[in-house]
């Protein structure tokens, strides 16, 4: 028997992936090697584009708790200099400060709604390819086994097995001149201000929360999550004599006395737990050679890690994974367009890219020195400039991203990502993040005759046909033809396009869902 899909790692990423396929009608296999859902603190939620792809899915709701949509965020840091979002009129920094743990439930039950089979603990060990399918060697609670599959997926994390076996390389490069600790903790209450999370610590001043705190001698930051403990953070530069022994809160106190110059009291947290206590050496920033082998696709860490600052893990992981579940989807139900497989690593491998590169320069601005003194002095005059404020702030969400859809003197939301649009239909008011809650293509209508809906009625077998009234008295197109990861395959802003604009609708028709 040949499965359709199997995924290694059930992780946020896999999960998301196995959401995705189930929903274009694709059975895969979820194998992971823990026996349970791991508990351990990890990312403390998400940020950028990848926050209104949730809400295009339905599953913002089930993270926020909040029926309201995702709302963009007045200010951010970049280098642990701060980004005053509010200055925009098209601010695109969205977050959902969501545990990973809560991240991956939410996901799991979402899979097992749809299908979906997670096998927990068993482990890939091994993997062969043939012309048919790909052979995994399955490592299970009972002893091994074999599954075969038409395609593997690997979201196995940084030390992927699925990129090994496939004889993927992984070049970057690996420091170990940093000390990161981190640690659930409380500060003397009296330095914090209730309402902002503010910090101010005697003998040396006022820390805002959240953001990184960066002096001539490490960073700070304090973290004090709503509904959680707080999370403490600091950074070092050189070595360390603490690594044979367990981290602690003195140890903690000890690297703020030195980052900060004064002492810091903390208190432990409440409960159970489990409470974050870590100490982290230096770091990787890796890249791999290719994300795909034949059959064999890479997402998430298994393809990239790069520093956590900023919080783009998740965002880069999770949209690799909506970019390739519809075309993996289209590829097994026999009606992908030739070469739709290759644009996953065409489109995203150069994201990645990018993420790795604003990471690293990010890594560059909070180091100690002198000469990256002046360097913030510099950035912190040009981060008043709204224009350069927009462009980080698109870099740090995502949303500079222009795909390459192949049609020349395109409408400018060619290749982005579609706006969030409300409509007017016959049912009443909709928002396109309700539309776009199955994953399919969606031919989005909104001139006044829904002349296009009616005249490509016979395409409703394999995407959308969605006729309404824009709410915006001046929409930025009066149709548009969106892929199921929400880029904008066509546009027009034509009142009623014809001519040379419906054969551009119809050559992207034909080019990403085989129409």
């Amino acid at each position: 028997m040949i499965n359709d899909v199997v995924i290694a790692g059930a992780g946020p990423n896999g999960l998301m992936l196995a959401c995705e396929l189930s929903l274009a009608g694709v059975h895969p296999i979820v194998l992971e090697r823990l026996p349970e859902p791991s508990a351990e603190p990890r990312a403390n939620g998400l940020v950028g584009q990848v926050v209104r792809m949730l809400d295009r899915r339905g599953l913002y709701e089930r993270l926020s708790g909040s029926k309201e949509p995702p709302r963009p965020i007045p200010g951010y840091i970049f280098g642990a200099l701060r980004l005053d979002l509010a200055m925009l009129e098209d601010n695109p920094v969205f977050i959902l400060p969501v545990p990973q743990a809560r991240i991956t439930q939410v996901l799991a039950e979402r899979a097992v709604e749809l299908g979906v089979e997670i096998r927990h603990g068993h482990e890939l060990i091994d993997l062969e390819q043939d012309d048919e399918a790909v052979t995994a060697t399955v490592e299970g609670p009972d002893g091994s086994y074999r599954i075969r599959a038409r395609h593997l997926v690997g979201a196995d994390g940084g030390h992927s097995v699925t990129r090994k076996r496939s004889g993927i390389d992984f070049p970057g490069i690996t420091r170990d001149d940093t000390i990161s600790r981190t640690v659930h903790a409380y500060p003397p209450a009296a330095w914090v201000d209730p309402a902002t999370g503010t910090l101010d610590v005697p003998g040396y001043g006022v820390i805002p929360a959240i953001m990184h705190h960066r002096t001539e001698c490490g960073v700070f930051a304090f973290a004090p999550f709503p509904g959680r403990e707080p999370l403490v953070t600091t950074m070092e530069w050189g070595g360390s004599e603490d690594g044979d022994r367990p981290m602690s809160l003195e140890e903690m106190r000890e690297s703020i006395r030195r980052v900060l110059g004064v002492d810091m009291p903390l208190s432990p947290p409440n409960g159970d737990g489990p409470h974050l206590l870590r100490r982290l050496t230096g770091g990787n920033t890796r890249l791999a050679e290719r994300f795909r082998d034949r059959r064999v696709f890479l997402v998430g860490d298994a393809a990239h890690v790069h520093s956590a600052i900023g919080g783009p893990g998740l965002n880069l992981g999770l949209q690799d994974t909506v970019n390739l579940g519809w075309k993996l989807a289209a590829e097994i139900l026999g009606h992908a367009p030739p070469g739709l497989l290759d644009t996953y690593e065409t489109e995203r491998r150069p994201v990645a890219e990018r993420v790795v590169m604003h990471t690293q320069a990010q890594s560059a601005l909070i180091a100690p020195g002198g000469e990256v003194t002046a360097l913030r002095e510099l950035f912190t005059e040009l981060l008043r400039d709204r224009n350069t404020v927009q462009r980080i702030a698109d870099l740090m969400a995502g949303a500079d991203i222009r795909y390459d859809m192949g049609i020349r003197d395109a409408h400018p939301l060619v290749g982005r990502w579609a706006p969030d649009l409300a409509l007017r239909t016959e049912t009443g008011t909709v928002r396109l993040a309700e539309q776009a809650r199955a994953a399919r293509p969606i031919l989005l209508d909104l001139t006044e005759d829904a002349a296009l809906v009616r005249a490509l009625s016979t395409w409703g077998d394999r995407l959308d046909l969605v006729a309404g009234r824009p709410h915006d008295p001046e929409p930025p197109a009066t149709a548009l033809l969106l892929r199921p990861d929400g880029y904008v395959a066509w546009a027009t802003a034509s009142p009623h396009p014809d001519g040379t604009e419906l054969d551009d609708l119809r050559t992207a028709a034909r080019r990403w869902f085989g129409l």
